[in-house]
This record gives structure tokens, C-alpha cells and sequence, in this order.
């Protein structure tokens, strides 16, 4: 019986020592984490999110105040001032002239060397009589203009003074959509104003199919009247634009701003200073952006470029011509016009450029050499001309003329794309070398007769007097 008992015993004491075994080890491992498990995965949870908002509370937080502090005693107020003469007649008086000075317009400018050059706006210091520039620091100076380029409204002027603080150029070609950028300006007369935002889109042509054609970054920084000439700058205080136009249906900022780049700004730049002018480099062909739901290119799977209409120049030298299309320059993708335009705005005549194209499916690559787009101005018309080619002359059915680029008077405005220049003093002209020769053997005090012909075919002739 005491042997029975004893056995008992054991059996129980195993048996607690197994269950106790089971609840200390077993259960603690598998049936109370249920909750436990629970309660970690929440905790997790909660610190990955934390961590996460905290990584993205630094980059929401990025300081700029370096990069304000960097530029903001390098952009200056420009204001345009407009000398009247005085009334000569009574007649003149009573009519309302005064004379004397007044404000055409006003904008920014950013200084780009210690020494008091400029970068503006063309339209912010066209038909000046006068230009003043103010410093941050309201020291006012007067400007002079040293060149301008009214195709991509680009200007140089300078003011004479010394160490002044300025902006180096960065590269615009390594910007990225979604980087942050401040413009800097003076809007509303103020002095220097820094606003932030991010690169919303690049290669943004506002005139598709015009001549001035160009290839803007489009920032939501904050940009109002007066800001036009002012900087678009990198986090590095790296001038990456100049901040030249808004889309707004009231004027001021609706959330949308336009920079030229300032790879181009800077070719611009250095042209004038070196050459005088603008070294306006040409591919030779006209084109369109490339329509994908229309080609026969969506077979192959490319949905960007730019189609060959026409080639003239180094393009048709290096075997490019119509039907073509074009996806890279120099390995940069080209996936419409402003693409190709803009790239080519940074090169000279004689630079040498490698052209991708798709030809009957086939990818090629042509070595184009860039020649010189000349221009000429026929001030006695108050017109500025250029070459025009077979394909832009077949538009006004004939096959010699000149294509007028701009108006270069108020008085005289004609529509672009509508006339073409093909005779003067009853002398057909083919080149602006030919309205060269003509002017050139003319008198002073000659009068200058001069034939336009509308797309519509009609054709009149204007006597102008010098």
C-alpha cells in the first residue's frame, strides 16, 4: 500500500512539474503572446510611422536659409524710365504733354559678377530712356544697357561699382522635377523678396509653333509683378533661371511661374560680352512635336520626338530630311520642339551636335555641324528679317522672299507667320544678303520702296522714307 501511495505521489508531482513546465515555458511562448504579439506589432507600428513623419518633417523643413541669405543682396529693382520731350505748341500742351520723366516699367535683375553686371528681363528695360538700378541696401545707381536678346528676352546691362555680392550661374540641365528652387525678386516695388517652392515641370513652351519658341521651367514659387528678371536659385544659392513670365488671367500669381533656363541665359550672356551679340546657332530643318496617336512610330514603341519637315544647312549636309524623327541630341532626349530648340540655344555656329533619329523604323545618327542664324534689321521698314527656306517660302506660294521675324516699331506692327518681304525697289530678294546689297548702294536721304506678300498671296508695296 505505502509502495501504491508512493507511486501516486510521483505520478502527481511529475504531473504538476509538467503543467507547471507547460505554463512557464511552453504557454508563455505560444498562447499569452496573443495579446503580447498584439501589443509589439502596434508598437512597431507606431514607431515606424513616427520615424517615417520625422524623416518627412526634414525634408518638409529643408532650411533655405542659406540660400536666401546667399542671394537675396544680389537681386536688384530695375526700373525703366521713359524721358518725354516737352510740348512744343500749344496745341501739344493743352492735349495733356508734360514732359519730363516717367516710369515705363519696373522689375529685378540679378548681378552675376562683383563688378556690377546684370541679367534682366528685355521686356523689363525695353525702349528705355533711362535705367536705375536699386540695391538691396537702397543704393541707387544708374544702368546702361550692354545687349539684348529680344527672342529669348534676355538683357545685359551694368552699373558702375565694386564688390558687390552676386549669383553664380548653375546648371540647369541637372535640375530635377520635384527640386526645391526660391525665386528671388522685387515684386510690388519691395525690396528683395525670397518665396519657395519645386520644380513643376521642365521644358515648358508657352508658343508652340512660334519662332520664339523656347524651353521655360515651370516653378510654383511664388511670382508677381516685378519679380520678371529676377533669380530661380537651387537650395545651393546656384542661379538656375530667370524668372521671366506668370500664367494668371488677373496679373498676379495663380500658381504657375516661367523661368528661362539659365544654361541659356548664360550663353546668351557670354555671346554679348564676347561677340557683341548673339551667336544664335541653327540644326537646319523645321519640325513638329511628334503625335503618337497619329504616327506609325507607336509600332516601335516611341512616343517622343520631333518629325523632319524640312532641312536645310548642316542637317541636310549630314543626310537628315523630311519624314526623320528625332529622339536625342547629344544623348539628351528630345521629346518635343521647345526639347531640340532649347538645346541648340546653348550651342554656336560651328559647334558640332549628334543627331538620333528613326528612319523607316532604323535607327540612325547623324554628325550635324550648326550654322549661324543670321538676321538683319531693315530699320527704314522697322522690320528685323531672316532666311527663309523652301518649305516656310511654299506657304506664300513663291519661291523667294524673306521672313520677317518681329516688328522693330510700335507704329508698324505686322502680324508674324502672315507677310514676307520679296522685293525691294522692285528688286527681288532671295537672302538678307540681297536686302544688304540694296541698302548698302542707297543714299541717305533715299526713299525705299518695299513689296510684302501675305499668305494669302496679295501683294502691296509700302514707300518708306528715311
Amino acid at each position: 500500500m505505502k509502495k501504491i501511495t508512493s507511486l501516486l505521489f510521483v505520478s502527481m508531482l511529475g504531473g504538476a512539474l509538467t503543467l507547471g513546465s507547460y505554463k512557464l515555458f511552453l504557454e508563455d511562448e505560444n498562447s499569452a503572446p496573443i495579446y503580447q504579439t498584439q501589443e509589439k506589432q502596434q508598437k512597431q507600428a507606431a514607431s515606424f510611422i513616427s520615424n517615417k513623419f520625422a524623416a518627412g518633417s526634414n525634408a518638409v523643413n529643408t532650411d533655405f536659409t542659406e540660400a536666401a541669405n546667399k542671394t537675396v543682396h544680389a537681386v536688384v529693382h530695375v526700373k525703366n524710365v521713359a524721358v518725354g520731350r516737352q510740348p512744343r505748341t500749344l496745341r501739344e500742351y493743352m492735349s495733356g504733354m508734360r514732359g519730363g520723366r516717367a516710369i515705363q516699367g519696373a522689375g529685378s535683375g540679378v548681378i552675376i559678377t562683383p563688378d556690377g553686371y546684370i541679367v534682366t528681363n528685355n521686356h523689363v528695360i525695353d525702349g528705355a530712356s533711362e535705367l536705375e538700378v536699386t540695391l538691396n541696401n537702397n543704393l541707387t545707381y544708374k544702368a546702361k544697357v550692354i545687349g539684348t536678346d529680344p527672342q529669348s528676352d534676355i538683357a545685359l546691362i551694368k552699373i558702375e561699382a565694386e564688390d558687390l555680392e552676386y549669383i553664380p550661374f548653375g546648371d540647369s540641365d541637372t535640375v530635377s522635377i520635384g527640386d526645391w528652387a526660391l525665386a528671388v525678386g522685387n515684386p510690388f516695388n519691395l525690396t528683395s523678396t525670397v518665396t519657395a517652392g519645386i520644380i513643376s515641370a521642365k521644358g515648358r513652351d508657352l508658343n508652340e509653333g512660334d519662332s520664339k519658341m523656347q524651353s521655360f521651367i515651370q516653378t510654383d514659387a511664388a511670382i508677381n509683378p516685378g519679380n520678371s528678371g529676377g533669380a530661380l536659385v537651387n537650395t545651393n544659392g546656384e542661379l538656375i533661371g530667370i524668372n521671366t513670365a506668370i500664367t494668371s488671367q488677373t496679373g498676379s500669381y495663380i500658381g504657375y511661374g516661367f523661368a528661362v533656363p539659365s544654361n541659356n541665359a548664360r550663353k546668351i550672356v557670354e555671346d554679348i560680352l564676347e561677340y557683341g551679340d548673339v551667336q544664335q546657332a541653327i540644326l537646319g530643318i523645321t519640325g513638329a512635336t511628334l503625335d503618337p496617336k497619329a504616327s506609325k512610330e507607336r509600332e516601335l514603341s516611341i512616343s517622343q520626338g520631333v518629325y523632319v519637315a524640312s532641312s536645310a544647312d548642316g542637317a541636310k549636309k549630314a543626310g537628315l530630311k523630311e519624314g526623320d524623327l528625332i529622339t536625342a541630341i547629344d544623348h539628351v532626349k528630345v521629346r518635343k520642339l521647345s526639347d531640340l530648340t532649347s538645346y541648340i540655344k546653348t550651342k554656336r555656329p560651328g559647334s558640332e551636335v549628334d543627331v538620333n533619329y528613326f528612319r523607316n523604323g532604323e535607327e540612325k545618327t547623324a554628325h550635324v555641324k550648326l550654322t549661324k542664324y543670321e538676321t538683319f534689321a531693315l530699320e527704314v521698314a522697322g522690320v528685323e528679317i531672316t532666311n527663309a527656306d523652301e518649305n516656310y517660302l511654299s506657304n506664300f506660294g513663291t519661291d523667294s522672299g524673306v521672313k520677317i521675324i518681329r516688328s522693330l516699331s510700335q507704329h508698324f506692327e505686322i502680324p508674324q507667320d502672315k507677310f514676307i518681304i520679296i522685293a525691294i525697289d522692285d528688286q527681288k530678294v532671295s537672302t538678307i544678303n540681297d536686302v544688304k546689297k540694296i541698302m548698302n548702294q542707297k543714299n541717305n536721304n533715299e526713299i525705299t520702296k518695299v513689296t510684302f506678300r501675305s499668305i494669302n498671296g496679295q501683294q502691296e508695296s509700302y514707300t518708306f522714307k528715311p
